[in-house]
């Protein structure tokens, strides 16, 4: 079954152009590296630039562990702690069709 994640994330002001660096170096990775990645889309809200939204979707539970322990989503913990204005907002998706 296909699983989507929509993770809502608040950037610190003045950050959100460190945040948006390597979210796209992360994001090369991960379209690189996971054929189970099906969809890795950064967004931005219009009334709050700094306001992100990432969504995600993955062939199935396989890829989504994968993805999870690869070592570049690792190494983007310490990044993503860098530039947080809070705790991110997720959501688990099972796709229904």
């Amino acid at each position: 079954m296909t699983l989507g994640i929509v993770a809502t994330l608040k950037i610190q002001a003045g950050k959100t152009d460190e945040f948006e660096t390597f979210f796209k170096e992360l994001q090369a990775k991960v379209r690189a590296n996971e054929k189970g990645c099906l969809q890795y889309d950064l967004c931005r809200a219009k009334d709050d630039p700094t306001t992100y939204v990432i969504m995600e979707q993955y062939a199935d539970a396989g890829a989504l562990e994968m993805h999870g322990k690869s070592e570049y989503f690792k190494a983007a913990g310490p990044k993503f702690a860098g530039v947080l204005a809070g705790a991110p907002q997720i959501v688990r998706l099972d796709k229904l069709s």
